[in-house]
């Protein structure tokens, strides 16, 4: 089997991973995004099998049940988020993928591939920052935002699990230090 390049995101919802992925993205030539599957109603601006795979709860188990995901998880009550293999399985240090995904999901994939995938935490500044940035949306309601700001709390205790930790206080900073980690990984 080759060796594998994983580039994982993972963050708190709202502490920018999604916007700096996809700016990782425009940067870089050869990363290739890896669509995560969930079954959460999609947004007015998502597109499917651009996003996010958008499932039914019984497409999404019959994906379990296949074995067709690396990981899944329901991230909140009704709402599963998952990797498909088939993202992740044609990657290589000339085609690396890049995964946008939860921490749990992270711990996930660093535990099954080790040294072939790079984690990076996305931090905010900090909760307060977050919790306006979430709240600022507008795509939610208060219960929801309240179950996000909730699950941050625990997801942010986990920082230290992963490779890097990369603050996102200002939008270019952070992109051009994840780029620099990416970079580093790539060419190791």
């Amino acid at each position: 089997m080759s060796k594998r390049a994983i580039i994982v995101l993972t963050a708190p919802s709202g502490a920018g991973k999604t916007t700096i992925a996809h700016r990782v993205l425009q940067a870089h030539d050869t990363l290739r995004f890896s669509v995560s599957a969930t079954t959460r109603e999609a947004r007015p601006n998502e597109t499917d099998g651009e996003d996010y795979h958008f499932m039914s709860a019984a497409a999404f188990q019959n994906q379990i049940e296949a074995g067709k995901l690396l990981e899944y998880e329901e991230v909140y009550p009704g709402q599963f988020y998952g990797t498909l293999k088939q993202e992740v399985d044609r990657s290589s240090p000339d085609a690396p993928v890049l995964l946008d995904i939860d921490v749990r999901g992270a711990a996930n994939v660093k535990e099954i591939y080790g040294s072939e995938a790079l984690v990076i935490f996305i931090a905010p500044p900090s909760f307060e920052v977050l919790k306006q940035r979430l709240t600022g949306r507008g795509t939610e309601d208060d219960a929801s935002v309240q179950s996000r700001l909730q699950r941050a709390r625990m997801e942010m205790t986990r920082s230290d699990d992963f490779d890097a930790i990369v603050v996102n206080d200002d939008l270019d900073v952070a992109v051009e230090e994840t780029l620099a980690h990416i970079n580093r990984f790539l060419s190791s």
